[in-house]
């Protein structure tokens, strides 16, 4: 009889220095969505930032809510019917599609006003109200877009897009990062700023770009910022980032292996209680 009472107390004491379940939930775009579909990378990637996080931390069980292409201002649009549930720890990393597909950032007021869909400001506030009413003790813990080189989609050419060393419909993307620092700072809610703080940037995004010389046409490894002014021919030229030049990105826009440990690392910092 003593030795069951002895193995209940046990069992009993190991139940109660277990570690709480988290759940943790994260809404993004591309960069959060291809964490779970390293397929669609080409097998460039291994281990994106969620993988990452949870696997230093196995009390954590997270929910990939990534959206490819998705704007912030298209998340707030269809906010109720993203199936987006009760977590206790949410992170929100958007903003560098709603730069190139030139939504209008807007002013810190339209968040205040809560003055909708039209502009960046206004379509976080409606992220963030859903997350609260979702979980009122939630932690939430925003994310700013990362600088980025020429963008070129590994299975598609013509999908590409210039980097964010210039304007785009005269916003520049570092105005959407500010504006997610700016909430933050109104909201006292943490902030991973990977625009200015994860030292990933247009000029290390990757290696090289493989582009045709313009007067001989052999092709050529061209660095940052000269491949900005070398035009790119998705209908006739060759992938322009072999493997050997993925840097911070693998193909000048998504994080790689090493851009994704920098995310990782930035965000377990933000996130008290990550052990």
């Amino acid at each position: 009889m003593k030795k069951i009472l002895i193995l209940v107390l046990l069992f009993a004491i190991s139940l109660g220095t277990a570690p709480r379940k988290i759940t943790w939930l994260a809404l993004g775009d591309s960069i959060t969505y291809l964490n779970d579909h390293r397929e669609q990378t080409g097998d460039r990637l291994t281990k994106g930032y969620l993988t990452r996080i949870a696997e230093n931390n196995p009390e954590i069980d997270y929910i990939n809510k990534g959206y490819n292409g998705w704007t912030a201002v298209k998340i707030a649009q269809n906010i109720d019917s993203l199936g987006l549930t009760k977590a206790d720890v949410y992170t929100v990393f958007l903003g560098t599609n709603d730069w190139w597909q030139g939504k209008k950032v807007g002013v810190l007021s339209d968040y205040e006003n809560n003055t909708g869909t039209g502009t960046v400001y206004g379509s976080f506030r409606i992220i963030t109200d859903k997350l609260r009413l979702l979980n009122k003790k939630a932690k939430i813990i925003l994310m700013t877009p990362m600088q980025r080189g020429d963008f070129v989609y590994v299975a598609n050419y013509k999908n590409n897009a210039f980097g964010s060393y210039k304007p785009k419909d005269d916003q520049e993307l570092e105005q959407f990062a500010d504006a997610v620092v700016s909430i933050g700072k109104l909201e006292k809610m943490p902030v991973v700023d990977l625009y200015h703080d994860s030292g990933i940037t247009s000029a290390n995004a990757v290696h090289f770009k493989r582009l045709r010389n313009p007067q001989s046409g052999n092709y050529q490894d061209y660095s940052y910022p000269d491949y900005t002014n070398i035009p790119f021919n998705p209908e006739k030229d060759n992938y322009p980032y072999p493997p050997e030049a993925i840097h911070m990105t693998y193909d000048g826009l998504h994080p790689s292996d090493k851009g994704n440990e920098i995310i990782a690392n930035m965000l377990a910092k933000k996130w008290k209680g990550f052990r």
